[in-house]
């Protein structure tokens, strides 16, 4: 089993995000912080996805998701190749 590093992709997103708004000219205006995917009311982990939500200088909010992509992805790749690499 591969370790999956949403944890890590969506806070280097935000963190960067943020940045740029204090450093550039940007249409961005806030960037809020990472979301877990937690069961609604009995706060258990359900996925390894996270959510981040955007909003530009107009006011429109965006939702910047991070999840695992299906392992039906890589079937183009060589399973050898796979296996090399754990």
């Amino acid at each position: 089993m591969k370790l999956a590093y949403c944890d890590y992709i969506a806070d280097r997103i935000q963190k960067l995000l943020d940045r740029e708004i204090g450093d550039n000219e940007t249409l961005i205006s806030n960037v809020g912080n990472v979301q877990m995917d937690l069961h609604p009311t009995e706060g258990w982990f359900q996925s390894t996805k996270k959510v981040i939500q955007v909003t530009d200088t107009n006011g429109k909010s965006y939702v910047v998701t991070v999840e695992e992509a299906p392992e039906l992805w890589f079937e183009d790749v060589d399973q050898a190749t796979l296996d090399a690499e754990e």
